[in-house]
């Protein structure tokens, strides 16, 4: 048993798009160092697939909902408050990417899509969230942002917007919901994900990792122990931060386009 600044002991945590990428190592690392986790997503399947995997760890809850869907955002806050009695950790991770190619030409339904998913989802989560626990008893809030929120590429226009929104918004939420609940910003640089392997084949795994500062990319367990120290007593004096794990991309380079483990 993990225990003290580190410790996630009597912890619970909830995770929108958990079950595979990184938010199933984000749900990993928070079972490893004592929470309890309720991850939702919006396939049946894979959550119970998910559930199975982590079940040996510690105790794991599922609910399938759309971060874009406000009524299934609503239901599975109180499933959790309901089936685990509290939240203290939110990690907005689910997300989305149907837009591709320039914002002049671009649907505006898809871009609807996009800023409802990546941007409206996190912040209903975080009203639910505050409403039903967090306004009595605190907690820490992470948002799941992109490093093309912080240096834009051509083609993702609408992801890159939201994802820039994103981060803002968790600097909004610091100053609004201090001093109990801590919002922060968790930005990871190009993943090795299933969403992303089409991206990496194409672009050349080789040429891809040799322009990264740290030569390789990146892995989901990589941005599990940032995630960890936004959610313990380890970053209790951290709000309105935003930590980027990219493998030193960002000094360097950030030409290709952005993928999401949605």
């Amino acid at each position: 048993m993990i225990r003290g600044h580190w410790s996630l002991e009597g912890k619970v945590a909830l995770i929108t798009g958990g079950t595979r990428g990184i938010g199933f190592a984000i749900a990993q690392e928070y079972l490893e160092h004592g929470a309890r986790v309720f991850i939702t997503a919006r396939k049946q399947d894979e959550l119970l697939a998910a559930k199975r995997s982590l079940s040996s760890i510690g105790l794991i809850e599922t609910m399938a909902a759309s971060a874009g869907n406000p009524a299934e955002i609503e239901l599975s806050v109180r499933a959790c408050m309901e089936r685990l009695g509290s939240i203290d950790v939110l990690v907005n991770n689910a997300a989305t990417n149907p837009q591709f190619g320039p914002l002049m030409d671009a649907d505006p339904g898809a871009v609807q899509k996009v800023w409802s998913v990546n941007l409206l989802g996190p912040l209903l989560y975080a009203q639910a969230a505050w409403r039903l626990s967090m306004r009595a008893q605190g907690g820490s809030i992470i948002n799941v942002a992109s490093v093309s929120g912080i240096a834009p590429t051509a083609m993702s226009g609408a992801y890159n917007v939201g994802k820039a929104a994103l981060i803002h918004l968790s600097r909004q939420l610091a100053i609004e919901l201090g001093p109990h609940v801590r919002t922060n910003t968790l930005v990871p640089g190009l993943i090795r994900t299933r969403f992303a392997d089409a991206q990496i084949e194409a672009s050349g795994d080789g040429g891809l990792a040799s322009r990264h500062p740290l030569k390789r990319l990146g892995v989901p367990t990589d941005l599990t122990g940032a995630a960890l120290l936004l959610a313990c007593e380890a970053g209790g004096w951290m709000t309105g931060q935003t930590i980027v794990v990219d493998g030193g991309a960002l000094q360097a380079w950030w030409p290709v386009e952005p993928s999401v483990d949605t």
